[in-house]
């Protein structure tokens, strides 16, 4: 009888000659998120956005970074914008971050800054998924919606998702 393995069949001649082994690794890291970065992240914890000015290309830059891709030359200062935007671009995902089947369909896009104009971020929308088929969603002003203040750790996810703050027509 052949036994088989996640994505490799094991032929009976070949049984014994392969070892498994399972084990959970207890790996403890720290991660430096980078100078910009970890700004971006502790303002989000305080219900901020906030990017970085490149004079060089009169650009802000959401997420922050140190040094424009487009003029290579550093970015001027830090600058606060607003936590409303355009949808630009969504779809209706069934599948996690992690890459297994949602129980609940979630809708997810891209979010264009007000005060960026072509900076955005990759974030949940609560919209009816009807607003993404038929492609309503697009071009609707958004607002975030923050976790509450006592919950918020740091990280992308204290903005809960973005939610329409005009009438999808």
């Amino acid at each position: 009888m052949q036994k088989i393995y996640p994505a490799i069949p094991v032929l009976k001649e070949d049984e014994g000659k392969i070892i498994e082994i399972s084990y959970k690794p207890e790996a403890k890291y720290l991660l430096s998120a980078g100078q910009a970065i970890s700004r971006f992240l502790n303002e989000l914890k305080n219900g901020r956005i906030i990017g970085r000015k490149c004079y060089g290309c009169n650009r802000i830059l959401v997420p922050p970074r140190i040094y424009c891709e487009i003029c290579f030359k550093a970015t001027d200062e830090w600058i606060y914008i607003r936590d409303i935007g355009k949808v630009v671009t969504a779809v209706v995902s069934y599948i996690t971050v992690d890459a297994r089947k949602a129980e609940k369909h979630e809708v997810v896009g891209i979010i264009e800054f007000i005060d960026a104009p072509g900076q955005g971020i990759f974030h949940r929308i609560n919209v009816n998924p009807e607003n993404v088929i038929n492609r309503k969603i697009f071009g609707v002003t958004v607002r975030a919606v923050w976790k509450n203040i006592n919950e918020r750790k740091g990280d992308i996810n204290d903005i809960l998702y973005f939610e329409p703050i005009e009438e999808i027509k």
